[in-house]
């Protein structure tokens, strides 16, 4: 299966249906009063964690995921029908961030982690909710909202509590081959691994998950070789197991690979360290061991012949101990919210006046905007509703203070208004 960990794509949640203006006429009841009902809501697009997903292929070739808008409401009080949420299945691990604003949307780092990405617009309501004793025939009903919209970068970063790191063909593909369940391609040439590997590792009644990665070179983490895409994956590992070719140059070999995880922007450095002296049974070998403890007296360090699973026993359960100690390092300061198959409201900021020149203002509001797009202008009675909503939220005093005169125009996204100085109403 193909290894894809990141991709990006277009989110278009649904669009609430529209409210309807109906009456009821039967008859023997001429007067039976406004029977318009509500529209449906639109759907969803949830992002859920799927365990037995370990790629994301399936959104690769995707260029855009829109929800269905909701129905139209029916007469006779009838709902218009919401249409069903979305569900985006991805593998655990994965991120979700807004290309537009850099936020970072969604962590799915839980296994029953489910997040609203794109929220489905709600219905509008018909006209039997604007009925009053004043006005029992209302002729207005509201529009249905629409739904969000977003671009979005999905991003895998592999969930595993022990990394194997290292040089080419210094041995950890064999390793994990023999300590877990993963079978990975081993051979006797560089960069054998060229997407990352996971393995469940069993110690007596423990497990833990360790990831095989692409092996780094001098320079990874500013772009060279396979291992700058596949550095992001160490990210959530709690423990790094260092592998050395004793054979080599292990000095020389063990200070590349540190300086590249320090290099790297996420603290990589800053995680626990096995080092695992591999390919014991090499003629060099003893003699490079005794001058590396000579020069790191104080570095944790298993002698071990991979190939036949020599000295491993110890390292698992070493790793098993340490993990029980280690917290998981968080990947951002900020909290992330863990919406389920719900929607959490955010009251939207105040608005915003801007002046552009040549008698030209616009209002930017999250709140205004929603409810702009959820009024029949056509209607007459629902435009003189929009325009007395905005004098109570003190639109017009905002915008004569920022200079607005009688006849400037006023935007409310792509759509304009002549503003009247009146004592009633200020838009036309």
């Amino acid at each position: 299966m193909q290894f894809i960990d990141k991709v990006k794509i277009k989110l278009k949640a649904g669009n609430g249906g529209n409210g309807i203006v109906a009456f009821r006429h039967e008859k023997y009841n001429p007067f039976g009063g406004p029977m318009g009902g509500d529209g449906g809501d639109g759907a969803s697009i949830i992002f859920k964690v799927d365990t037995n997903k370990n790629t994301l292929l399936d959104l690769r070739y995707l260029k855009i995921i829109k929800g269905d808008n909701g129905e139209d409401g029916k007469t006779n009080n009838m709902y218009g029908r919401s249409s069903e949420d979305i569900i985006v299945k991805v593998p655990l691990g994965s991120i979700v961030k807004d290309l537009k604003t850099g936020e970072i949307i969604a962590d799915l780092n839980q296994i029953d982690d489910e997040v609203v990405i794109c929220k489905g617009g709600k219905g509008g309501k018909g006209n039997r909710h604007y009925a009053t004793s004043r006005n029992s025939a209302p002729e207005k009903a509201q529009l249905g909202e629409s739904g969000e919209e977003k671009e979005v970068e999905v991003e895998l970063k592999l969930l595993a509590d022990v990394g194997l790191v290292g040089l080419p063909s210094v041995g950890k593909s064999t390793i994990l081959s023999v300590v877990s369940n993963a079978k990975p391609e081993i051979a006797d040439y560089p960069f054998t691994t060229l997407v990352p590997q996971l393995g469940l590792v069993k110690v007596d009644d423990s497990s833990f998950v360790m990831a095989d990665l692409p092996g780094l070179i001098e320079g990874a983490s500013m772009g060279k070789g396979l291992g700058h895409d596949f550095l992001k994956h160490i990210e959530r590992c709690r423990l790094i197991l260092h592998v050395l070719d004793m054979g080599n140059s292990p000095i020389e070999d063990y200070e590349i690979i540190n300086n590249e995880l320090k290099s790297y922007p996420g603290n990589l450095d800053q995680r626990p360290q096995i080092v695992l002296a591999n390919k014991m049974d090499l003629d060099n070998a003893n003699e490079n061991l005794r001058l590396f403890k000579e020069k790191y007296p104080d570095v944790l360090i298993y002698e071990t012949i991979g190939i036949i699973n020599e000295g491993l026993k110890p390292v698992l359960y070493k790793i098993v101990e340490m993990l029980k100690e280690i917290p998981a390092f968080p990947l951002y300061d900020q909290n992330i919210s863990k919406q389920k198959a719900y929607y959490t409201y955010v009251a939207p900021s105040e608005f915003e006046i801007f002046n552009e020149g040549n008698g030209i203002f616009r209002i930017e509001s999250e709140k205004i905007i929603r409810l702009f797009e959820r009024t029949n202008l056509k209607n007459e009675d629902s435009a003189l509703s929009f325009s007395r909503t905005l004098s109570k939220m003190k639109v017009d005093e905002a915008l004569k203070a920022k200079g607005c005169k009688n006849g400037d125009r006023v935007f409310i996204k792509d759509y304009s208004f002549e503003f009247i100085e009146d004592d009633e109403e200020d838009f036309v």
